[in-house]
């Protein structure tokens, strides 16, 4: 998801998308650790997902306040 699309999002759709992306993240973690992932590139794209969520809430809550 790119930071275009983040910023159109309302606070609880940010919060819903972080929640899914962290839970994919523990999935993923799994998959490693079974070694069932094939595609280790999806761990990084995730955190950056992550990244790019919270830093967007963090916009969104300095410029409420």
């Amino acid at each position: 998801m790119d930071i275009a699309k983040i910023r159109g999002l309302s606070d609880r759709e940010l919060d819903s998308e972080l929640a899914t992306a962290r839970r994919n993240l523990y999935d993923l973690r799994f998959q490693l650790a079974t070694r069932q992932l094939t595609d280790y590139s999806q761990i990084a794209q995730t955190r950056r997902t992550i990244a790019r969520l919270k830093a967007t809430q963090s916009e969104s809550r300095r410029n409420s306040a």
